[in-house]
C-alpha cells in the first residue's frame, strides 16, 4: 500500500451507555440505505484486505494530538480517494482496502473535540482549561496534554467534568449518529464495505484487555444502542453480555476481536477466570462463541511468538523489542512467567490444555493483522509509515523519539512497526460475506504486504491435487484456515493430516524465502509442544536444512539507498505436507507462517530520506510475513 504524500495524524473513541430511546426506534430524521443485491460465489475466490482498527478525530487521544480528520476521511481514503490533511497535502493509497472498520474508542468519545470547541470562560476546572489551552497551541504541548489525559484515565483521575457520564452520553449519541451515516454513505456491497465498529478498551492497571467489537448490521440496527464504554467494568464479560443484549434487542450479530495481548503483563491469556478462580466450561464456551479472533500484529508490536517461549524458532523475536518491557504505560514490568498469557502460539496450546479438561477449547483464535493508526490514514508500508499519533510523522526525529518518557524501560520510537492488514476469504465483498469469514476463522494476518495465502488440510491430499482446480479440491475434500479436521478414516491406520498449501508474492513487494508449518500438540500427560517444519522455499537445489534450520535466503537490501532487488526468493511457492509425527490420540493444531526476502523498514527509509539518526540497537531491516489461522485436530475420543 502506498500513499502519495500525507502528514500523520491521531485518533482514538468511541461512547457510551444503552440508548433510552422511545420504544427502540431511531432517531428522527435517521437514513438507512439498502444494501444491493451481491453475487455469492460458491467458494471464496481472492482475499479481501482490509483494516479491523482505525481511529479517527472521534477519538480522545487522537484528536489530542492534533487529529481532525474523521470517518468520512478515513472511508474515502481507504477506499482509494484523495484526503485532505492538515498540512494541506493529499495522501491518496496507491491500492485502496476492500474494507474499512472505523475503531473510535467507546469511552470519552468526542469528549476532547467538545471541550477543544468550548469557549474558555465556560470552563471552570483548572486541569480541563489548561489542556483545552495546550490543545490550542498544539505541536507539543497538545502531545503533553495527550500523555496526561492517557495517565489520568488510567490512574482514574480524570476530572469530573471530563468523565460526566450524562455529558458523555449526550456527546456519544451525536458523534455515533453521524459516524452511522458516514458509514452507510461509503458503503458499496460488491465494491466497498464499510464495517460498523468500535474499541472496548479496558485497560485495569495499564494492562491492555481492548477488544475491537465489529458488527454484520448496518445502521438500522447498530443504531438503536450506543458503543459499550469500558469504564467501570471489570472483565471482557460485561462486554459480552451487551453483545448478548444487542442480539437479543435487535437480532444482529457482533463478534469481539483482542488486540496487543503483548501488553497486558499476562492477562489477556490466562488458564483461569478473571478472578483467579478456575475456568469453568461455561466460561470457555462463551468466550469462544464472542472472541473467534485475535489480532496478530499491528503498530504496537507482534504478537506470535517470544523467544524465551519459542526457544528452537529463529524468528520468534520479529516485533517483540520494547513491547516486550512491560505493560501499555509501563506501570508493570514484564515477568517471564507473563509471556505465556500473551503470544498466540502459546495460547494456542494453552487453549488445548483446557479443552482436554474442560471439553471446550476457548482459544480457537483466526489471526489477523491491523494498523491501530490514530492517523484515520489506513497505511501499513514500510516506506510510507506515518506514525500511530499525528505528532509522530515522517522525519529525522521519531527514530529516536522516548514514548514513556521519565521511565528507564521506556520504548524508543524506532520499535513501532509500520503496521498489519487482515486478509479475509470471504463469499462476497459485503458486511455479511466478511463477518461470516471472520466468524469461521478464514482468514489470516500479514505485517503489511499483499501475499495471497492459501491452506487446506485432510487425509489424503497429495501433489497431485495442486493441478487443476485445486481450491475447488481442497474445499470438496478438507477443511480450510479456520477449520477442524475430522478424525481419519478408521481403514487407514497409517493415516496422518495432510496439508495443501499456496503461498504467492504481493505483486507490488518482494519475494518469498520459505513456507512454514508450525504445529501446537499435548501429550498423554497434559504437557504442550510446538515444532515448526520449513516445507517449501525458494533456490532449493541450493538451500539445505542443515541442523534443523534452513540456509539463510540472502540480503539484497542497498542500506544507502533503502532499496532491495527481487534476484533471490520466489514469487510463488506451493506444495503438500504430510505430518509425519502424528499421532491420532493427540489434539493438535496447524497452522502456516510466510516470510519474504528481508526487506528494508521504515527505519531505515527515514536514515536515507531525512537523515535520521536511530540508535546503536535499532533494527533497519526485517522479513515481513504472514500467519495464517490455524487447523485443529480433535482426536475422536
Amino acid at each position: 500500500m502506498k500513499i502519495v504524500t500525507a502528514t500523520a495524524l491521531g485518533a482514538l473513541v468511541l461512547a457510551l451507555g444503552l440508548w433510552q430511546g422511545s420504544g427502540g426506534e431511531a432517531p428522527a430524521g435517521a437514513k438507512t440505505v439498502k444494501p444491493a443485491a451481491v453475487v455469492q460465489a460458491a467458494y471464496p475466490q481472492r482475499p479481501l484486505w482490509g483494516d479491523t482498527h482505525l481511529h479517527t478525530a472521534n477519538s480522545f487521544d487522537a484528536f489530542t494530538a492534533g487529529l481532525r480528520l474523521g470517518p468520512e476521511e478515513a472511508l474515502r481514503f481507504a477506499r482509494g480517494e484523495g484526503v485532505k490533511t492538515a498540512s494541506g497535502e493529499i495522501a491518496k493509497l496507491h491500492r485502496p482496502l476492500d474494507f474499512l472498520a472505523v475503531t473510535d474508542h467507546s469511552d470519552a468519545i468526542g469528549v476532547t473535540a467538545d471541550l477543544y470547541n468550548t469557549p474558555e470562560d465556560q470552563i471552570t476546572d483548572p486541569t480541563l482549561k489548561r489542556w483545552r489551552t495546550m490543545m490550542h497551541v498544539g505541536g507539543n504541548e497538545a502531545y503533553k496534554a495527550f500523555r496526561e489525559m492517557v495517565t489520568a484515565a488510567a490512574s482514574g483521575t480524570l476530572p469530573p467534568d471530563f468523565a460526566n457520564p450524562e455529558r458523555q452520553k449526550i456527546i456519544a449519541r451525536r458523534i455515533w449518529d453521524s459516524q452511522l451515516e458516514a458509514v452507510e454513505r461509503y458503503n458499496q456491497p460488491g465494491k466497498f464495505t464499510a464495517l460498523v465498529a468500535f474499541e472496548f478498551s479496558l485497560q485495569p492497571k495499564g494492562n491492555t484487555l481492548h477488544r475491537n467489537v465489529i458488527y454484520r448490521d448496518g445502521a438500522d440496527r447498530a443504531r438503536g444502542m450506543l458503543p459499550f464504554p469500558s469504564d467501570g467494568t471489570k472483565s471482557p464479560e460485561a462486554l459480552w453480555n451487551y453483545m448478548d443484549a444487542y442480539a437479543k434487542a435487535t437480532g444482529g450479530q457482533m463478534l469481539a476481536i483482542p488486540h496487543n495481548s503483548n501488553l497486558s503483563n499476562g492477562m489477556a491469556f490466562m488458564t483461569t477466570n478473571w478472578d483467579g478462580g478456575p475456568l469453568t466450561a461455561e466460561m470457555a464456551r462463551r468466550r469462544a462463541g464472542h472472541e473467534p479472533l485475535v489480532e496478530m500484529t499491528q503498530y504496537k508490536g507482534d504478537s506470535e511468538s517470544h523467544p524465551f517461549l519459542s526457544r528452537n524458532d529463529e524468528f520468534a523475536d520479529f516485533g517483540d523489542a520494547g513491547w516486550e518491557n512491560g505493560n501499555a504505560p509501563l506501570r508493570e514490568l514484564k515477568k517471564p512467567e507473563m509471556l505465556g498469557g500473551e503470544y498466540v502460539r502459546e495460547v494456542l496450546k494453552r487453549g488445548l490444555q483446557i479443552e482436554s479438561k474442560t471439553g471446550i477449547n476457548p482459544y480457537m483464535l483466526g489471526m489477523i493483522g491491523s494498523t491501530d493508526s490514530h492517523t484515520a490514514l489506513a497505511s501499513a508500508d514500510e516506506d510510507n509509515f506515518h506514525g500511530k499519533f499525528s505528532t509522530e510523522g515522517p522525519g529525522p526525529e521519531r527514530v529516536g523519539t522516548v514514548v514513556n518518557p521519565g521511565i528507564k524501560e521506556s520504548r524508543i520510537g524506532w520499535q513501532y512497526q509500520a503496521g498489519g492488514l487482515a486478509a479475509v476469504w470471504a463469499n462476497s465483498n459485503t458486511r455479511e460475506g466478511i463477518f461470516d469469514a471472520m466468524q469461521r476463522r478464514e482468514v489470516y494476518a500479514t505485517t503489511g504486504p499483499r501475499m495471497t495465502v492459501r491452506v487446506f488440510a485432510g487425509w489424503n491430499f497429495t501433489k497431485a491435487n495442486l493441478g487443476g482446480d485445486w481450491v475447488k479440491t481442497g474445499y470438496a475434500r478438507g477443511v480450510p484456515m479456520g477449520g477442524v479436521m475430522k478424525p481419519g478414516p478408521r481403514q487407514q491406520a497409517k493415516a496422518a493430516p495432510s496439508l495443501m498449501i499456496s503461498a504467492m508474492k504481493d505483486p507490488e513487494g518482494a519475494n518469498l524465502d520459505r513456507v512454514q508449518v508450525i504445529k501446537g500438540w499435548i501429550d498423554a500427560q497434559g504437557q504442550a509442544h510446538e515444532k515448526i517444519y520449513d516445507v517449501a522455499w525458494s533456490s532449493p537445489a541450493k538451500r539445505r536444512i542443515v541442523g534443523g534450520k534452513l540456509a539463510p535466503v540472502g540480503d539484497t537490501i542497498d542500506m544507502k539507498t533503502a532499496t532491495y532487488r527481487n534476484s533471490i526468493g520466489a514469487p510463488l511457492l506451493m506444495t503438500v505436507w504430510r505430518d509425519p509425527e502424528f499421532r491420532a490420540d493427540q489434539r493438535a493444531f496447524y497452522y502456516i507462517r510466510v516470510l519474504e526476502i528481508p526487506t528494508p523498514r521504515w527505519v531505515l527509509y527515514d536514515m536515507v530520506r531525512f537523515g535520521a539518526k536511530p540508535p546503536a540497537d535499532a533494527r533497519l531491516k526485517d522479513q515481513e510475513r504472514a500467519y495464517t489461522s490455524p487447523i485443529w485436530y480433535r482426536p475422536e475420543s
